[in-house]
């Protein structure tokens, strides 16, 4: 224990505004909704100038082929 916090080990869903543990299937399942629920202009993806290029660019790759959104940016230009 680090800081007073303990480390999850394992994945947590919310369900009527309350955390429970879950599978890593129904977690998963869950994340898989979320992001197709709001794939296009709803979708944005911020990256981090830290990061390698390869990151980033995978970034990028994510967002425009797997989310179809142009709606990314990184802290590169400042």
């Amino acid at each position: 224990m680090r800081n007073g916090y303990k480390r999850l080990t394992q994945p947590m869903v919310k369900d009527g505004g309350v955390l429970r543990t879950a599978s890593w299937d129904e977690a998963l399942e869950r994340a898989a909704k979320g992001f197709e629920a709001h794939r296009g202009t709803a979708f944005g993806l911020f990256s981090c100038s830290k990061s390698t290029n390869e990151m980033n660019f995978m970034a990028q790759k994510f967002a425009r082929v797997v989310m179809g959104s142009n709606n990314i940016d990184s802290c590169n230009r400042t």
